[in-house]
């Protein structure tokens, strides 16, 4: 079996960038994953990382998710070119992973969307995505999905109305859970 972690969203319930997780998420589950969804909700109630709330265990339901995992999904919003702090802080969160026997993100593959009104941000973000998932040992897919928000990107049903943007998610879903199989074979041999 194969475990896939999404993580990302915003501080708004309607957000686009949880959409988007959301809509990869279900493209991980048609290629046989099962798929753990840390949204906006879950992500806005952790503390800053390091800080009083931590220490009183926030964060666990994720640490322990992503410790079993083969694979994770992020989808950050471009802010000011970057990721925003809520998903960057939940990516801090990462650190408790250090003294494992699999430390941080090792041996998976992890697929990276980034959301934004334009392509430089949502460009900006990527990059910047990637590079955190390197310092975390992490293997980015092939495959990151930039998506321009737009008006009804997505239906109420969850459906993405634009092909391109849906060919990129399904894309970014697909290959997740290839290469979380990939790299859990490498690893038993």
């Amino acid at each position: 079996m194969i475990r896939i972690v999404a993580l990302g969203g915003t501080v708004n319930d309607k957000s686009m960038t949880e959409k988007a997780l959301r809509y990869a998420a279900r493209q991980a589950e048609k290629a046989g994953a099962v798929v753990d969804v840390f949204g906006g909700e879950y992500l806005t109630t952790l503390p800053h990382y390091g800080g009083p709330g931590h220490q009183d265990g926030a964060g666990t339901e994720m640490i322990e998710a992503v410790r079993k995992a083969d694979g994770i999904l992020i989808a950050a919003p471009g802010y000011h070119g970057t990721v925003s702090g809520v998903v960057k802080n939940a990516l801090d969160f990462l650190e408790d992973l250090s003294g494992d026997t699999r430390p941080y993100l090792h041996a998976r593959a992890v697929g990276l969307i980034a959301t934004a009104a334009g392509e430089q941000a949502s460009m900006g973000t990527l990059t910047t995505l990637r590079a955190i998932i390197h310092a975390l040992r992490g293997w980015p897919t092939p495959m990151g999905a930039t998506i321009k928000a737009m008006p009804d990107l997505f239906d109420d049903a969850g459906n993405c109305t634009d092909p391109r943007t849906s060919a990129q998610l399904e894309m970014v879903g697909e290959q997740v859970v290839m290469g979380a199989r990939s790299l859990k074979l490498g690893s038993e041999a």
